[in-house]
């Protein structure tokens, strides 16, 4: 939906409705935000209309001539909430790595909860000492003091627990995840609120009348957590931030502590990196573990990954699996899924790997709605209120629609030596030795499969 000023431009530009347009060729590059789905279940909805997001699409915050938005950020490494199972807390490995062991592996919910309480209090007093180079930023945080607690390694945390990405344990466990973030960073702040009074704008906004972000979206959230009793605090003693949840794409922050970023799977599970010092190879952490445990690793492997480029699922079946292996429109639906408890937004990357207009419009459609393409096409062909046909369909609430829409280049396989892929290729087909997929399937069974 096109707003203001972009009006004009559009009329400017001589674009009709029924004409194409290519977004590069107006604005640069193609960030989709929908604007009155951001507004709509906005906690800030009360200071005006939101009308701009940030660089990454995670932050959707309130701005005017007086006031620039302000978010003060952390990510949870997740993988750190992965334990082994009969080991005191105090024994537990500083970091876990590969799936190898992960029947005996369970994800630490309530230590993801005191970390979550802990990590809203450090960001409310982060509001209080920070240094502000302009004075609108500092009026804006005071007044509204908005944070932003995402994740980072969620596709590790899977790993670690033997689950494939698209399998519906870990569809659930992401949701999970989700849930318990917001609830503990609500029941925080409406403790911070309870000691330092509430902020200065809450007043009128949808949770001073006992409207939560999974209302917004008629979502009932799990019985896990008190909600009830929660609802009951926050009426008597509000919340200290007026956002809580914001899942950002942690790139720098990821690599620092070793994990994949955000909410995304891999990639690729061997690439090469540039840095100031030079170019280096990365492969998986994960499958580099799996693989030399076994005493399965070696140059042969390392090409044959290339070979696939930085695919493993034509050696194994098992849980390695990349984004570009991944139907786009599960990480959609996994970003729903999570969306009820993220009060701000998502950085929501997606992958294609033969990228037609065909395909990314029917991606758009899942995006945006509940029903299929051809569900709406269809009865359109017949009916005269067309807009109002389609405003009639449920639609799945994404704020953040699109941020980056990668594409995938072919890898450069001309420097791998594949005559000894060949060579293993050929006895293995005649016996005489095993697959590296049958020897990796043999020792890494995966928990979860699609």
């Amino acid at each position: 939906m096109v707003y203001g000023y972009l009006i004009s431009l559009c009329k400017e530009l001589n674009l009709k409705a029924c004409g194409h347009c290519f977004v590069a060729d107006c604005w640069g590059k193609e960030f989709e935000a929908l604007q009155d789905t951001c507004n709509r279940k906005s906690n800030q909805q009360n200071l005006g209309t939101i009308k701009s997001s940030n660089l990454c699409t995670e932050i959707i915050e309130y701005t005017s001539p007086t006031e620039t938005a302000v978010c003060n950020l952390a990510s949870i490494a997740l993988p750190r909430y992965v334990r082994e199972k009969g080991i005191p807390l105090e024994s537990q490995p500083t970091k876990l790595v590969g799936s190898i062991g992960s029947k005996n592996r369970y994800f630490d919910f309530n230590k993801l909860a005191e970390v979550t309480e802990l990590v809203t209090t450090n960001l409310n007093k982060i509001i209080d000492v920070n240094y502000y180079p302009v004075e609108t930023a500092k009026r804006s945080n005071m007044r509204h003091r908005p944070i932003g607690i995402g994740v980072q390694g969620l596709a590790d945390a899977f790993i670690l627990l033997g689950m494939a990405f698209e399998s519906p344990e870990a569809q659930q466990l992401n949701k999970d995840i989700f849930e318990i973030i917001y609830y503990h960073a609500l029941k925080a702040s409406c403790e911070l609120a309870q000691r330092e009074g509430q902020y200065e704008t809450y007043s009128g906004s949808p949770v001073s009348k006992g409207i939560i972000q999974p209302d917004m979206w008629g979502v009932k959230p799990s019985d896990r957590w008190d909600w009830d009793a929660l609802r009951a605090k926050i009426a008597e003693h509000g919340i200290r931030n007026s956002l809580l949840i914001a899942a950002m794409p942690t790139a720098s922050t990821s690599q620092i502590l070793g994990n994949n970023e955000c909410f995304e799977p891999y990639t690729s599970n061997i690439y090469s990196r540039r840095v100031l010092s030079g170019e280096f190879v990365v492969v998986n952490k994960h499958l580099l573990h799996d693989l030399t445990e076994m005493g399965l690793w070696s140059p042969n492997v390392k090409n044959r990954i290339i070979h696939e480029d930085g695919s493993v699922q034509n050696i194994s079946e098992h849980l390695l699996i990349t984004v570009w292996e991944i139907k786009q429109k599960i990480l959609v639906d996994m970003a729903v899924d999570r969306g009820c408890f993220i009060d701000q937004s998502q950085s929501l990357n997606i992958y294609m790997d033969q990228l037609s207009f065909e395909k990314l419009t029917s991606l758009h459609f899942h995006t945006w709605t509940r029903v299929s393409l051809m569900e709406i096409i269809l009865p359109c062909l017949a009916y005269v209120y067309c807009c109002d046909f389609i405003l009639s369909f449920p639609v799945k609430g994404l704020k953040t629609r699109l941020y980056y829409l990668r594409t995938h280049a072919a890898a450069d396989d001309s420097t791998v030596d594949t005559t000894m892929i060949k060579i293993d290729e050929v006895m293995v087909s005649n016996g005489l030795i095993k697959s590296l997929k049958q020897q990796l399937d043999q020792v890494i069974p995966c928990r979860f499969r699609t």
